[in-house]
C-alpha cells in the first residue's frame, strides 16, 4: 500500500528552541523520499521519526540561511555511513553552490554514496519519473530563494457500472488501462467510455519568502501545502522587512489557491502559544488548517475522486 505523508522534523525559524527543532521534513511518496530544509540536529530528528538515511532520495533546499541548510553535513556524511545503495539528488540555488560545497565536504569522511548535485538555476521542471513532475519556482526572500512542488499527472478510474454494461472483465481491462482502446465483441472500446479522469495530487513546499507570484505558482491546487507562518500579522512589517509571511498571508494564498491541507511552520520563538497561528489562520482559509509540530505526520489527503 503507497505512503505519502509529511514527517514533520523541524519547525522553529532562526534558532531551535525548547520545543522545536531547526527546519526539517521528508516528504514520503509511495517509494520516494524527498528531504526538505534539513536544518541542524535533522539526522537526530530522522532517528526519533523512525525514518533514516535509506529513505531519502532526494534532498531540496529552498535557499542557504543556516536554520535551512546546517543539517546537511550530517545527513551527507550519513548516506555513506549508512551506505545508502541508490542515488540521492540535491537541488538547491545555483547561486549557493560554494556553500553546498563547503557543507559536503566540512570534515574528512569516507564517501561512497552517490550523491548527484544538480544545482537549480531557473524556474521550471527538475525532474519527472514515475512520481510525477518535482518543479520550481523562485521565491521572494533576501538571499536566492525557491519553492518546490510535486505534481501527479491526471489518471484515470475505472467505472464498474460502465464495465458490467459492456460486459468487460478480467484481463481485458487491464489492455483497456494500458493501451486505451479494447476491440471487444464486435466493437472498439474506448477508455474514456468506461472510466472518468481521476485528478493528480499535489504537493508545494514555501519557505521564507514575501508574498510573489512563485507563492501562488507553487499553492496552485495543492493537496497539501507546507508554508512557512513565521510571524503574525500585528507583526507583518516585521515579515514585510525580513523576507517572510504571516499566518493571515498564508490562510489567504491557501484559500485562493484551492488548497485542500494547509500546514503552517517555521514559526518565530516570540510567539509562545502555538494556538495563535490556527486563530489567524482560521480566519482566512475554512479548511483544512496544521500547526506544525515536531515528529508530527501529517497525511496528504485522500485523492479526489474525478476531476468533474
Amino acid at each position: 500500500m503507497s505512503t505519502r505523508e509529511l514527517v514533520v522534523l523541524g519547525t522553529a525559524s532562526q534558532a531551535p528552541t525548547r520545543h522545536r527543532n531547526h527546519n526539517g521534513y521528508l516528504l514520503r511518496w509511495d517509494g520516494l523520499g524527498l528531504l526538505f530544509d534539513p536544518g541542524e540536529g535533522t539526522q537526530r530528528q530522522l532517528l526519533l521519526a523512525g525514518v533514516g538515511a535509506h529513505d531519502v532520495d532526494r534532498i531540496c533546499l529552498t535557499h542557504f540561511h543556516g536554520d535551512h541548510c546546517l543539517g546537511v553535513p550530517g545527513v551527507v556524511q550519513r548516506l555513506s555511513l549508512d551506505r545508502v545503495p541508490h542515488p540521492v539528488y540535491a537541488h538547491y540555488p545555483a547561486s549557493g553552490a560554494e556553500y553546498f560545497a563547503r557543507m559536503r565536504h566540512a570534515a574528512p569522511f569516507h564517501e561512497v554514496a552517490d550523491l548527484r548535485e544538480e544545482p537549480v538555476e531557473r524556474e521550471g521542471t527538475l525532474a519527472t519519473g514515475p512520481f510525477g513532475t518535482l518543479e520550481t519556482r523562485r521565491l521572494d526572500h533576501r538571499i536566492d530563494a525557491f519553492g518546490y512542488r510535486l505534481v501527479e499527472p491526471d489518471g484515470r478510474r475505472m467505472l464498474p457500472a460502465e464495465l458490467s454494461r459492456l460486459d468487460i472483465s478480467g484481463p481485458d481491462v487491464g489492455v483497456l488501462q494500458r493501451e486505451g482502446v479494447l476491440r471487444h465483441r464486435g466493437r472498439t472500446v474506448r477508455v474514456e467510455e468506461v472510466s472518468e479522469r481521476r485528478p493528480g495530487q499535489r504537493f508545494a513546499f514555501v519557505m521564507d519568502t514575501r508574498l510573489c507570484d512563485g507563492v501562488f505558482a507553487l499553492a496552485d491546487r495543492a493537496d497539501l501545502l507546507v508554508i512557512e507562518s513565521t510571524f503574525l500579522e500585528r507583526d507583518a512589517d516585521l515579515a514585510r522587512d525580513y523576507g517572510h509571511l504571516t499566518a493571515a498571508q498564508a490562510a489567504r494564498v491557501a484559500a485562493e489557491c484551492g488548497v485542500r491541507r494547509l500546514v503552517l511552520t517555521h514559526f518565530s520563538g516570540r510567539y509562545p502559544d502555538s494556538r495563535l497561528f490556527r486563530d489567524e489562520a482560521a480566519a482566512e482559509f475554512d479548511g483544512d488548517i496544521v500547526v506544525a509540530e515536531d515528529l508530527m505526520r501529517v497525511r496528504v489527503p485522500a485523492r479526489r475522486e474525478s476531476c468533474q
